[in-house]
């Protein structure tokens, strides 16, 4: 699954560290799936699209695998 959470976390201001407080995980999650290493759970991923004001379809694509 690919996101673009660090393009708008960048655009509100946020490190890294304000977007896990915002959201209630770790800083090593944000840049876990900044990263793409890590899936986020539906709930944190509806958190995020929240703090960051953007549709969750907005932030995250599935990448097809045929």
């Amino acid at each position: 699954m690919k996101n673009k959470i660090r393009i708008h976390r960048l655009m509100k201001n946020y490190s890294q560290a304000q977007l896990a407080d915002l959201v209630g995980v770790s800083r090593q999650t944000i840049n876990a799936l900044e990263a793409e290493k890590y899936i986020p759970s539906t709930v944190l991923s509806l958190k995020i699209s929240r703090v960051l004001q953007q549709p969750i379809e907005l932030l995250f694509e599935l990448e097809d695998k045929d």
